[in-house]
């Protein structure tokens, strides 16, 4: 006889010799989160909570800010014939969209059709623009690599079988195969054409239109996905010269539209051209890229910068506004559907680091600390001030999986707190998958709207990797939102601290493997003037909102203080003083904060009215307002902001110069690398040397204007190469001829003064 329930657990600790069942586990000690809701505050992008290709339901439910268009198909896509191709995701074939009225178009089109959804839903579009040079012929199927035309291949579309792969039987590509076959030639007079039918459909970008486009997609792996039209790979100067040309057409057409480049596909895209990286996957020469050094051994993504930046200094306007550079995790297994093994899951949740954190090595071939954000945002900010970062395309993977959701929370959060300026998720989820739930976390957590916050405040873990914690305010309600991450297998118990927060009570939403259906509404905790302790369960995410405390008490804030004023003004340091403020109970300190385009950075704290900021770089400007708190953590409104120049190191001038020759009987090209190693920017340089022997000479040349006169060779500095910063350098050079000997010169000149 089975004993009923009431009596279960007398029979069991009989059965156990009359041991007493052990109490349910307690959560586990978590580590210490504390919030900051004066220090690092900056303003959220809405825009990094973006997708490509979410349905119309699930772009409302997230209330989806920003929506792409992209992907290798919109490479080549004919708006006109509503067409693409599918390149190497599908055996190069056309394939023409759905579309109810083709003879309508190119109203009507997919394209239309996702810039109408995304005015339905309030979403930004970014509109992928082709750059490649060639786009769809027409609405028939055509493949790139016909079998009956170029015979057999490794492998055929089931459904189309005389589309191959492009790969021979014996795995040699298919070489000599017609672009037109599938394509047909365009230049930028199609940018100009796209854009004006966009804005002929839905007005211009600063009148609610498309806002972004993606100058073309991945570019430098045209090689690879697009091969049957461009087999070879992307170098530097074609893509700068692209650039310029399709950039430059969107701007005329649309002055107010945002342009995103170089849209490449991860870290690599960073360091080195398509044309690098087709050459040296088959030769191996990454030691030694030809087309790097060709480039005076310059990365691609600081040289493309350089390059758009002169062509602002050149033509007085700005083509690129975003730095857009995809990434997906290169660990193993990170980016599949599937959660994987738990090594694998465990691998997922600690590769978020390599977003932000110098102390994580990649676990990949990487194999060195990536920094991607701050990586992309220095890149910026030394070659191209005043341009924005961006991601528009990014996975997680696990997309079906809680581990998964864990991973895209977590990739949200860091956004937010590292100042990412747009970020789309390649792909959307379905609206039943978990990573959807990971959006609607910060997005939609209780049905109604409810979101986290848009201006991030310092949030910290004792141990991130555990438990992920994020915090930014809410400007409508003035309510502190938290997400925090447990990342673990077990339950921890922790505490928050917080500071400059007044709240009584947290409301509770959480997203748990209790219920994997959606974020559920739990019981409010409450929360004292020092903070809160909180279990979070296993392998969850919790977005905590802290309404602010409207119960009787001191609710009144400080005065602002008054507008600071400098003192002694060095080369790293500021002495600030200001007038004091007042209040009500009495003002028991002031916060000063440096005021830069990411928003408002706390830089230190004090009790009196002066305060000297350090840590300055010479000969730069800086911003600061103060702000005044009291006793019960109300935050005055922020002075009028002091902005002032630090002191100027002392000027030093310096310069070096590579020079390099391959030679062959009678001739040479010799490249030459001019860098700026002193303190104080170059604008235009002279070059001046001497060749050795009385038989070698000049010839033709390139990015300079080459004279000789004798054995003395001088170059000057082109429009747009001429202004060096202190660091930075350019490549130039020239075919020669030589009759004896060939030696290196030994001596070079700069502007007068002798380089080392």
């Amino acid at each position: 006889m089975r004993p009923t329930t009431a009596l279960l657990p007398v029979v069991l600790a009989t059965a156990l010799g009359g041991l007493a069942l052990p109490e349910p586990a307690l959560a586990a000690a978590g580590p210490a989160l504390a919030v900051d809701t004066t220090a690092t505050r900056h303003q959220i992008s809405p825009y990094v909570y973006g997708m490509n290709f979410a349905d119309e339901a699930l772009a409302r439910d997230l209330r989806l800010p920003v929506h792409r268009y992209g992907g290798n198909a919109t490479t080549r896509y004919n708006f006109r014939a509503d067409t693409t191709n599918r390149a190497s995701d599908w055996y190069f074939e056309n394939i023409p969209n759905d579309n109810p009225s083709p003879d309508d178009l190119p109203e009507g089109s997919e394209s239309d059709r996702f810039v109408q959804q995304n005015k339905a839903t309030g979403a930004a579009t970014v509109m992928t623009m082709p750059m490649l040079g060639w786009i769809a012929k027409d609405r028939s199927r055509a493949c790139g690599f016909s079998v009956a035309k170029y015979g057999p291949q490794q492998s055929t579309d089931t459904w189309a079988p005389d589309c191959g792969n492009g790969i021979k039987p014996d795995g040699s590509p298919v070489t000599g195969n017609d672009p037109e076959d599938t394509s047909v030639a365009v230049g930028a007079e199609y940018a100009t054409d796209f854009v004006n039918h966009l804005k002929g459909q839905f007005g211009a970008a600063a009148d609610g239109g498309v806002q972004f486009y993606n100058l073309d997609n991945e570019p430098d792996l045209w090689h690879s996905t697009h091969r049957d039209v461009r087999p070879t790979g992307l170098g530097y100067d074609e893509l700068r010269d692209r650039t310029y040309e399709y950039a430059a057409a969107i701007k005329a057409a649309d002055p107010g539209a945002k342009t995103l480049g170089p849209v490449g596909w991860g870290l690599n895209s960073i360091l080195y051209s398509g044309l690098d990286q087709d050459t040296c996957s088959r030769t191996g020469c990454w030691s030694n890229p030809p087309d790097k050094a060709a480039h005076g051994g310059q990365d691609l993504g600081p040289w493309y910068l350089d390059r758009m930046r002169e062509y602002e200094q050149q033509h007085g306007t700005r083509i690129l506004d975003y730095f857009d550079v995809h990434l997906y995790p290169q660990q193993s297994g990170v980016l599949g559907e599937a959660a994987g093994d738990a090594n694998t899951q465990a691998l997922r949740l600690r590769s978020t680091r390599q977003l932000w954190d110098p102390t994580y090595v990649d676990e990949s071939w990487i194999n060195s600390p990536v920094r991607y954000i701050p990586r992309l945002r220095e890149l910026v900010d030394q070659h191209y001030p005043g341009t924005k970062i961006a991601m528009t395309e990014y996975n997680w993977g696990g997309h079906g999986s809680l581990n998964g959701a864990l991973a895209q929370a977590d990739v949200l959060g860091i956004f937010g707190r590292e100042g990412l300026d747009l970020a789309t998720l390649w792909t959307a989820p379905e609206a039943d998958q978990p990573v959807a739930n990971a959006f609607r976390v910060y997005r939609n957590y209780d049905g109604k709207g409810g979101a986290f916050g848009e201006t991030s405040v310092q949030a910290t873990s004792a141990d991130q990797g555990k438990l992920a914690v994020y915090a930014a305010e809410r400007s409508a309600d003035k309510a502190l939102t938290l997400v925090v991450i447990n990342k673990t297998g077990d339950d921890l118990t922790s505490p928050i601290a917080l500071t400059g927060a007044s709240a009584s009570t947290a409301e509770v939403y959480r997203y748990s493997g209790a219920d994997l259906a959606g974020v559920v509404r739990e019981a409010d905790q409450q929360v004292t003037a020092g903070g809160l302790t909180a279990t979070f369960p296993a392998n969850s995410i919790t977005h905590l909102v802290l309404p602010r405390d409207t119960t009787p008490g001191d609710t009144q804030a400080p005065t602002a203080p008054g507008k600071p004023t400098a003192g002694t003004i060095t080369g790293d340091s500021v002495a600030l003083a200001w007038t004091p403020s007042t209040d009500d109970t009495g003002v028991t300190g002031y916060d000063v904060h440096r005021v830069d385009t990411t928003g408002t950075v706390k830089v230190g704290s004090a009790t009196g009215t002066t305060y000297t900021v350090t840590g300055l770089t010479p000969d730069t400007p800086y911003t600061f307002v103060v702000t005044a708190r009291d006793a019960a953590g109300n935050v005055s409104a922020a002075s009028p902001g002091l902005t002032v120049r630090t002191a100027p190191t002392a000027p030093t001038l310096g310069c070096t110069v590579g020079y390099t020759a391959n030679s062959w009987p009678g001739g040479f090209t010799a490249t030459v690398t001019v860098k700026n190693t002193g303190t104080t920017a170059i604008d235009g340089w002279k070059l001046a040397f001497d060749f050795p022997t009385t038989g070698q000479k000049v010839g033709q040349g390139w990015s300079a204007t080459w004279k000789q006169n004798g054995t003395s060779v001088t170059a000057d500095s082109m429009s747009w190469n001429g202004k060096l910063a202190p660091g930075a350098s350019t490549s130039t050079g020239f075919n020669g001829t030589w009759s004896g000997t060939n030696p290196a010169p030994t001596t070079f000149n700069l502007n007068g003064q002798r380089c080392g």
